[in-house]
Formats: structure tokens, C-alpha cells, sequence
């Protein structure tokens, strides 16, 4: 009883003073919220893994750059314009945006990869100074007021818990994740990483989960921010992900070291789209509701082929080819050219978009053609899970 006296307690709150409810959309694997920065309205992908404010496609008029800012991601950092904020709203909700700047920098194809219009990124910066909610279930902030206490809600740790934020990292949501004999990841919340978690080898080999000269099956190219990083899937067992239980789940595994020190990569959207997500930011407290009464998806099956449309080649070029995969053993080629997937004919298809028509059940099979060396060859191979397995 005590629960539902506690979730209910959340939501009495919006309508009251201070409690702001904004509505955004869910992508495939990402949130889309509507905004307007400088009295510009954009729609921007959210990113909790972005420590800054905003990311802005370049062509959109924001005001003339006022400095730089260097932006880091998984493999490295580079440069970019910013402009100072005046003015943030998302929805009814005016953002205080003092010492708030956006990044500019070109954005043309980010559409594509959540496949709706998005000009750009908003950061944690936008929201960490709000009790904010990221309530999946109804695809909508909740802004609560500054009144709601969060250490009144009490978790059962059967479908909510509480969780506490690390005293690490520059602006993001540092937190414990555990291994089944009981070493500690710290990964940050991140609703702007697509996978259901990520994680580098090194970090793997520290905790006992992998051995240092094991090699990784299934490699292939995994693009970030500042360019591509060779990566693998590994499936993991019996991890506890921010107090949650979680029998079994496939992470993403980047085979290079981190460039931070302050964390070992993060919880993505594949996990979380499982919860409304209450955030306190100055109590260093995050509050999880388990409101899909599941914690995973179903394990996707593919054929181990990475491809894009590539003007210069003329059309959905092969750009990788996982070793020891159904495409690797058909005999399939990097620099190969994909014709069909199932009868569909193939055109200017983004990465993300093959993926998907290549991506099903485990066992299913899919048919494709592939102009090798100008010669058309047509293949039939069955959707495997291409991961490693952790015991």
C-alpha cells in the first residue's frame, strides 16, 4: 500500500505549483522533444549522456558563435562553435539558461539515424537543475516542484527502486552496476546511448569478465561522435543495473580503453525505456519504476553485415563484415554492394536502416542480393545471435 501511496504521490504533484508536465515523442531507440532555443524552434534528440545544454545542426539561426567547446565521447574529443543561450523553453517550461551555451556543428543526417525530424541534442545541463521525470509510459517530462522530496518514496526492489548517484563526474548520473560475484561498474545513465548498455574490454578484464588474451568474436565498426571504433557484443549474466536485477542482457563492447577516467561507460535506452525515471539531482537520488514488467527485450537475431549508402560507390556499399558471421561464411565481402533485402530493392538507405531490415528473430531467415565485383550473387542466411558469451 505503502507503494502506491508513494507512486501516486509523484503525480499529484504536476498541476501544483512549480509542476510543469512537457510531452515528447519516442523515437526508435531515442526521446524527441520539442523545443526553442534563442527563439528558434527545433527538435531535439535527449541525451543524458551529453553533460552540456544543446547541440545544434549549423544552418539553424541560434546568433553568431561566441566561443568553443571540446565534446567527448567514447573514443575521443574534438572542437566545435558554441553560442550563449538567452532564451530555453521546452513546452510551457522556461529553462533557467544562465551560463547555458549550444554547440553548432553539422547535423545533416541525424534524422536518419532516429528516423524523425531532429536538428539536434539536449543535454542533462537543461533539465539537472529541476527534480525532473522521465516518464516513458506517457512520453512526458514532469517538472516537478522544488516542495517534492524524494527520499519520502520507498521503494519494494521488486518494480521500484531507489538508487544513489556516485560523487563522480562532470554533470551526469554516475551509478553502480554489479556483477554476479559482486565488482563494481560504474555506468552513467544515458537515454542518448541507442544500445542497452555499453562497456569497454578493459573494463571487462578488470572486474574477471573477460580474460586480457582472449580474443572477441563477431567484430565490427560501432560509430560515435568523433568517427568509428571497432566493437563486439557480449552477453551478460545475473548483473544488478542500478539495483535492478537483470538475468540476461546483451551489451555493447568497445574494444578501446575509455577516454575518461571518471566512468566505465553507460546504461542505455534498450534498459531504460523499461522505467519512469524520477531525477534529484542535488539529493543525489534517482527513482525507478519498472512499469513494462520487463527489463529486456527479446535477443535479435542478424546476419552480420554493416552498410550504407555510399554516393561514390553508387549505391548501399558493404562497409563491414563481421568474422565467423552468416555473411562471413557466405562468403560475403567489404566493398561488396547490397542490391535487396527480401525482395526490396535498396537505394540510399542509411546505416540504421539496413540494420533493421536485416535484424529479426533468431533462426529467421533473410534473403539478399549482392553485386560482387559486378557479378549478382543471391544469398538465403538465417539470423544469428552474434554475441559472446560470459559466463
Amino acid at each position: 500500500m505503502a507503494l502506491i501511496t508513494n507512486l501516486f504521490a509523484v503525480m499529484s504533484m504536476v498541476g501544483q505549483s512549480g509542476g510543469v508536465e512537457v510531452p515528447f515523442r519516442l523515437a526508435e531507440n531515442a526521446i524527441i522533444v520539442d523545443a526553442s532555443v534563442n527563439n528558434a524552434n527545433v527538435s531535439l534528440m535527449f541525451d543524458t549522456g551529453f553533460s552540456g545544454s544543446v547541440v545544434i545542426n549549423e544552418g539553424i539561426d541560434i546568433g553568431k558563435p561566441t566561443g568553443t567547446m571540446t565534446l567527448r565521447d567514447f573514443v575521443g574529443q574534438f572542437q566545435a562553435n558554441t553560442t550563449k543561450i538567452k532564451s530555453l523553453k521546452l513546452g510551457s517550461k522556461v529553462i533557467d539558461s544562465k551560463e547555458m551555451e549550444a554547440v553548432q556543428q553539422p547535423m545533416g543526417r541525424i534524422s536518419f539515424g532516429y528516423n524523425t525530424h531532429t536538428d539536434g541534442i539536449m543535454g542533462f545541463e537543461v533539465i539537472h537543475r529541476n527534480i525532473t521525470q522521465i516518464n516513458f509510459e506517457k512520453s512526458r517530462f514532469v517538472f516537478l516542484p522544488s516542495t517534492f522530496d524524494i527520499n519520502k518514496l520507498v521503494p519494494d526492489n521488486k518494480r521500484t527502486f531507489m538508487c544513489k548517484l556516485l560523487p563522480i563526474g562532470h554533470n551526469s548520473m554516475e551509478m553502480e552496476v554489479k556483477t554476479k560475484s559482486g565488482k563494481i561498474l560504474t555506468l552513467a545513465l544515458d537515454t542518448g546511448n541507442s544500445f542497452y548498455a555499453t562497456t569497454h574490454k578493459d573494463v571487462l578484464e578488470r572486474v574477471g569478465l573477460w580474460q586480457v588474451d582472449q580474443k572477441p568474436k563477431y567484430m565490427k565498426q560501432s560509430g560515435v561522435a568523433s568517427g568509428s571504433v571497432d566493437s563486439w557484443n557480449a552477453k551478460m549474466h545475473d548483473m544488478t543495473i542500478f539495483g535492478v536485477p537483470v538475468p540476461e542482457s546483451v551489451w555493447d563492447i568497445i574494444d578501446a580503453p575509455s577516454s575518461s577516467a571518471e566512468g566505465d561507460g553507460t546504461v542505455g535506452f534498450g534498459f531504460l525505456k523499461n522505467f519512469n525515471i524520477t531525477i534529484d539531482y542535488e539529493k543525489r537520488r534517482v527513482f525507478l519504476e519498472n512499469f513494462t514488467g520487463k527489463v529486456v527485450d527479446e535477443f535479435t537475431g542478424t546476419v552480420g553485415i554493416g552498410a550504407t549508402y555510399l554516393k561514390e560507390a553508387g549505391g548501399v556499399y558493404i562497409y563491414d563484415v563481421s568474422p565467423e558471421s552468416p555473411a562471413d561464411k557466405a562468403g560475403i565481402k567489404e566493398g561488396d554492394l547490397l542490391l535487396s533485402v527480401d525482395g526490396e530493392d535498396l537505394d540510399r538507405e542509411d546505416t540504421r536502416r539496413v540494420e533493421r531490415m536485416l535484424e529479426g528473430k533468431v533462426g529467421s531467415k533473410v534473403k539478399m542480393a549482392v553485386s560482387q565485383k559486378g557479378a549478382v550473387r543471391r544469398f538465403e542466411l538465417e539470423r544469428t545471435l552474434l554475441v559472446n558469451d560470459i559466463k
